[in-house]
């Protein structure tokens, strides 16, 4: 390990201090500022559909929803990206057309990691050869937990090389990892190895995105930013539906990494139903729009 990893591989950041900035993130702004809140966040969205049920058909509809969408709500900046499984690149890319929401899939055997790391590459070379804009993987879980980190950090580079220019978002799925030490170690890994992103959760797990793994995540991001100069963006999935929760994730992201980090370039949030939710919050006149 380089010794950026033997220095950053230990939070130095006490409970209270993460404490005092969750109970600052979980206040809830007024109307007028929750409003503004809630429309940024939605550009920050990446729209999921990662269903057993999901066919060519329903992504098509469904990503070519997300493409006409400022037909329908002009004021408002659309989605970040839509994420889909990668068999579906090509009538995802088909129904975005030129609307300039980014395609991102997920890769590498998603959600458990659990293949050959021949697999793995070559089901990555294949969705960014097919078109992808960005990809999501799993860190390999069960290396980690036996603290082979070397392993861990070997298919990260490997991934982070055949995805070549695509965005590279790397789950780290803190809610099996459990305490604040993994999951820290677990980001600064992660970074270290090429992630463009580092992300909370698969969605697929009993515990997905939670304010403790993101604040401990961000304050990871922080520290990396003060060692190297290097801006890392972040995640948070699985389970954000209502649009406090998602004005918590907003103001960690804020509070910790600061206004720099709050564009879509550095910040997303992986949702399917929060979209609609915040829709219906800003434009409550209106029916469901996804």
């Amino acid at each position: 390990m380089t010794k950026l990893y033997q220095k950053l591989l230990k939070p130095e950041f006490s409970s209270e201090e993460m404490k005092k900035g969750l109970e600052r993130a979980k206040k809830i702004p007024g109307e007028k500022e929750r409003n503004a809140i809630l429309s940024s966040v939605f550009s920050m969205i990446d729209l999921t559909s990662l269903n057993a049920t999901d066919s060519s058909g329903q992504i098509k509809t469904f990503t070519e929803k997300a493409a006409a969408f400022n037909q329908y709500y002009p004021n408002m900046s659309n989605v970040a990206a839509v994420c889909v499984f990668p068999n579906f690149v090509v009538p995802a890319l088909e129904g975005l057309g030129k609307s300039g929401v980014k395609l991102a899939v997920v890769s590498a055997s998603f959600p458990t990691s659990q293949t050959f790391l021949e697999v793995k590459m070559l089901e990555t070379e294949i969705a960014v050869r097919n078109g992808a804009d960005e990809i999501d993987i799993v860190i390999p879980l069960g290396m980690f937990l036996e603290r082979d980190y070397d392993a861990v950090i070997e298919e990260i580079k490997s991934l982070r090389q055949v995805a070549g220019e695509a965005t590279l978002k790397v789950i780290i799925e803190s809610g099996l990892l459990g305490d604040k030490e993994k999951i820290y170690r677990a980001s600064v890994i992660a970074m270290e190895s090429g992630a463009d992103f580092i992300k909370t959760s698969t969605g697929k797990s009993p515990v997905s995105a939670t304010p403790e793994a993101a604040w401990i995540m961000c304050r990871a991001i922080h520290d990396y930013r003060e060692e190297t100069g290097i801006m890392i963006g972040f995640k948070p999935a699985g389970g954000i539906v209502a649009t406090d929760d998602a004005i918590v994730y907003y103001n960690i992201v804020r509070d910790v990494l600061g206004e720099n980090w709050l564009s879509p370039e550095y910040f997303r949030i992986g949702a399917s139903r929060l979209a609609n939710n915040i829709l219906k919050e800003i434009y409550p006149e209106r029916p469901a729009y996804f």
